[in-house]
């Protein structure tokens, strides 16, 4: 009971920020425009559309709903379309400090964990925006919990409603798949195995395509839906509209003033503004009020240390065939959230992408926290290291604050947070 004190006590305070002034934000922030219609749609209709017409949508339906729950218990205003990315947001912090906790077994570590996650900027800018990508993070983040606590029937629950938020969950769930075949495949016999294998071909392969199928049950039980009338096959219609989705993601080529090469999203080389404006109530002469996607820059600078120190550590395992299963999931974390947009050159992408990230990256500083408070060097000094750096996450996330929850403050208070002609 006293590890959970901590890590709920920082969901608690963090629910808070994510709530207060959570509608002042008036309109849509970034592409809310889409996600906010879509979930109204899906609660009158079970399926979006324009007027009386089919609407061509290109992200599944999951993070819809859940953002149509909020806008049914709170109404439809900003705050009721926000309220599930900020309750989701909070959960994910407890998920997070779960998984510390399992993998180390350190109250300390676990709070520090926690801790990490609610001073981060990104997942902080997420919470209060009615966007997708915070939904996929958190079912991407409970599979892997569940998977390392071999609740392999949930975690392919879990990875099947990640899918249902968006499309990039799959590399998740292949590369957890092929991580458990290799797993069988190395301690039995090829001839025993044949069960298990097939066992997990049904939890990480028919079990979340089972799911996803399901999320559509609006767009199948309703005339309304895009193409849906494309086949007397209901079945053949939706993946007609797959495919048209799919061409559409393949295909998205625009240029964009807030794109980001995923060679810089480690280093929030090029934040995402989800909104700015320049109201006259700030005091002085020119004022700015901005919703900027930045993780806190110190923590993610930090943190792309670490994921390569622990990369190395994961290597260092598969050579000496030992068990470092923090090391294994943060691979995970790369490998299926980070490394695919490197084969996506040409497609117009987002900093904001790298939320899916980032909580294998704070794993990652956990990781290296515990190198440090291990190694020999004297504890004083150790601790000292790990607490010194904590603090400085701590006042760079106060600093940065302003711009996570729009607030309005001076031009020059604004442009002192421009540490870099890329974040303007």
């Amino acid at each position: 009971m006293p590890a959970a004190i901590a890590p709920l006590l920082i969901a608690l305070a963090s629910f808070v920020l994510r709530l207060v002034n959570l509608g002042s934000t008036k309109g849509y922030i970034f592409d809310e425009v889409y996600y906010v219609d879509g979930a109204r749609d899906l609660l009158k209709y079970g399926v979006e559309v324009t007027g009386n017409n089919p609407e061509f949508i290109v992200h599944p339906p999951v993070g819809k709903w859940l953002i149509g729950a909020g806008i049914a218990i709170f109404g439809d205003n900003e705050f009721g379309w926000r309220f599930a990315t900020a309750l989701i947001g909070t959960i994910l912090i407890l998920v997070f400090a779960r998984l510390v906790h399992v993998l180390f077994y350190s109250p300390l570590l676990t709070g520090l964990g926690a801790a990490l996650m609610a001073l981060d900027g990104l997942l902080l800018v997420h919470s209060r925006t009615a966007l997708l990508d915070l939904f996929l993070t958190f079912f991407v983040l409970l599979g892997v919990l569940l998977w390392h606590r071999d609740r392999h029937w949930w975690a392919g629950l879990a990875f099947g409603l990640a899918l249902g938020c968006k499309w990039s969950a799959i590399y998740f769930i292949a590369v957890i798949a092929l991580v458990s075949l290799y797993r069988i495949l190395v301690n039995m016999d090829i001839r025993d195995s044949f069960k298990l294998i097939l066992k997990k071909f049904a939890q990480y392969g028919l079990l979340p395509i089972v799911v996803y199928l399901m999320t559509w049950t609006g767009w199948f039980i309703s005339n309304r839906g895009w193409d849906r009338q494309s086949s007397s096959n209901p079945l053949i219609a939706w993946l007609n509209y797959h495919q048209e989705m799919l061409n559409f993601h393949t295909g998205l080529t625009e240029t964009h003033p807030y794109q980001a090469n995923p060679w810089s999203w480690l280093v929030m080389g090029r934040p995402t503004s989800f909104f700015y404006d320049s109201p006259k109530d700030c005091g002085a002469k020119n004022c700015a009020r901005e919703v900027l996607a930045l993780g806190t820059p110190i923590l993610w600078w930090i943190g792309t240390v670490a994921i390569a120190v622990v990369i190395g550590y994961w290597i260092k395992s598969l050579l000496n065939r030992t068990n470092d299963s923090a090391a294994l999931i943060v691979a995970i974390g790369v490998i299926a959230g980070y490394l695919p947009w490197f084969a996506m050159q040409e497609r117009t992408m987002f900093s904001f992408y790298a939320i899916v990230i980032e909580p294998f990256m704070v794993l990652a500083i956990v990781y290296c926290a515990k190198l440090l408070l291990d190694s020999g060097l004297k504890p004083a000094v150790s601790q000292s290291i790990v607490g010194g750096l904590f603090a400085l996450v701590l006042l760079c996330f106060i600093y940065f604050v302003p711009l996570y929850t729009g607030q309005t403050i001076t031009y020059d208070d604004w442009k002192m947070r421009m540490w870099f002609d890329s974040w303007i």
